[in-house]
């Protein structure tokens, strides 16, 4: 592959308050990064790449994804958040081995590509050994993506004489392990960040300590938030008077948040990632979207567990943006018995959503989120030349409102194309099918065994 790549004649939502969109326009990259963007760009010693009829976007960032439940994707689809905790932590995830893991992240962060995604937030809970994790972060680097691995505890129901799993501090030796080997950096595709329990899922012992931990590394400390009774009442109150929450505090779901505790967390400067989608499946309540808007900042989003729905970041933004306006239209209604004169969030934003505010999310902005000189070549080309997308009028509008994993024709991360012409370019996918098949079956038939042998 020529180290220099001309994509020639996309239309360019470049999401970059520094750089234009152009209705048609060139994107020369050099070195993995983007070297310039301009209406016609003339350049010798590069491969040059047609993509007339396409729209280049940013890579999607998902920003909350738990990769290890590939291997069961539909299985929980008719379960309540309820059903979920039993049937998933306290009983499947007791089932994998490190394989499984292995095997069920490679394949969620290929289909991740497949559907546009360049940047993956893997929330990987279900390392109890660390060859579970070690499989993981192998199967992320070896699938090419860009990944943020956040690094988890399971949550199994404690044996006689375990302490619960909220008692349990994060395991500090395993952060600095993994910080002496593949992530010990913060410039490769490959970083960390820890999915700590939080107050909500922890004592406020425990919350502390993994506060503290994640600061002292520089760690984004990422939390989920709702999901029945906190364990610590009034945790984020003594939290912030401890001077522990700020920039690199990110909150999941926040379905349940005061308004009141929500403003000071923003007000601090933490992030919100909403699964807008799950959320409402599972029972997490309404996401936050609007309670953020109002507040003057914005969610990222992702797609949370495979083990439910589909996982096109497209589809997520398109049901955030969606149930937002749904809402925002029957508040107006209730206030002045009609719907707002106009809507009341643009597609647009939507697609900020997927892009520069998960970016923003990870400390990555500088880097990645939008299409600029400088910033590292993780593009998304949208086939619009489908009978389904023309004819294009608004160009946010056709990915957000009208495509889908299917009009994904090419992506590149770092400047090297990972999906081109339709096709990833992964070897051995019936292979590695066929395992993750496999696995997930096993992992079932293993706990209907447990279950009639109770």
């Amino acid at each position: 592959m020529a180290r220099r790549i001309l994509l020639s004649g996309a239309t360019i939502l470049s999401m970059d308050p520094a750089t234009d969109d152009l209705p048609r326009g060139d994107i020369l990259v050099a070195d993995g990064r983007i070297a310039a963007i301009a209406p016609r760009i003339e350049a010798e010693d590069v491969e040059r790449v047609d993509v007339g009829g396409r729209i280049a976007v940013p890579g999607f960032v998902n920003a909350h994804m738990h990769s290890w439940q590939t291997g069961l994707r539909g299985l929980a689809a008719d379960w309540t958040l309820l059903e979920y905790f039993r049937w998933v932590h306290a009983g499947l995830a007791t089932l994998f081995r490190p394989d499984d893991i292995g095997i069920a992240t490679l394949i969620g962060a290929l289909g991740q590509i497949d559907a546009g995604t360049t940047t993956l937030v893997d929330w990987c809970h279900n390392n109890p050994t660390p060859a579970h994790t070690d499989a993981a972060v192998e199967a992320l680097a070896e699938s090419g993506i860009r990944a943020a691995f956040f690094h988890g505890s399971p949550k199994p129901d404690p044996r006689p004489g375990e302490p619960h799993f909220s008692e349990v501090p994060h395991p500090r030796a395993e952060v600095e392990r993994l910080r002496r080997g593949r992530l010990a950096g913060d410039d490769g595709l490959l970083t960390l960040g820890l999915a700590i329990l939080g107050p909500h899922y922890a004592t406020l012992e425990v919350a502390r300590a993994d506060f503290r931990l994640a600061r002292e590394f520089g760690l984004v400390a990422s939390m989920h938030q709702g999901g029945g009774a906190a364990k610590t009442p009034g945790g984020w109150e003594t939290l912030i008077a401890d001077g522990l929450v700020g920039p690199g505090i990110n909150i999941v779901h926040g379905n349940d948040l005061p308004d009141a505790l929500l403003g000071r967390l923003v007000d601090l400067g933490a992030s919100f990632s909403a699964t807008p989608e799950n959320e409402m499946t599972q029972g997490h309540g309404f996401p936050i979207t609007g309670r953020l808007l109002a507040r003057g900042v914005a969610p990222s989003l992702g797609v949370d567990l495979e083990s439910v729905l589909a996982g096109g970041m497209m589809g997520v933004a398109r049901t955030a943006l969606g149930m937002q306006r749904a809402l925002d239209n029957a508040e107006s209604r209730r206030e002045t018995g009609a719907i707002p004169p106009t809507s009341t969030i643009r597609t647009r934003q939507a697609l900020s959503w997927i892009t520069l505010e998960g970016a923003k999310m990870l400390g990555l902005a500088h880097r990645i989120g939008s299409l600029a000189p400088g910033k590292q070549a993780d593009i998304t080309l949208i086939d619009a030349r489908a009978l389904h997308l023309q004819p294009v009028h608004d160009p946010a509008a056709t990915v957000i409102m009208q495509a889908g994993r299917g009009d994904v024709e090419a992506v590149m991360i770092a400047g090297r194309f990972v999906k081109r012409d339709g096709r990833l370019l992964a070897g051995g996918l019936d292979e590695k099918l066929a395992r993750l098949a496999e696995s997930g079956m096993r992992i079932v038939e293993e706990l209907h065994r447990r279950q009639q042998a109770a």
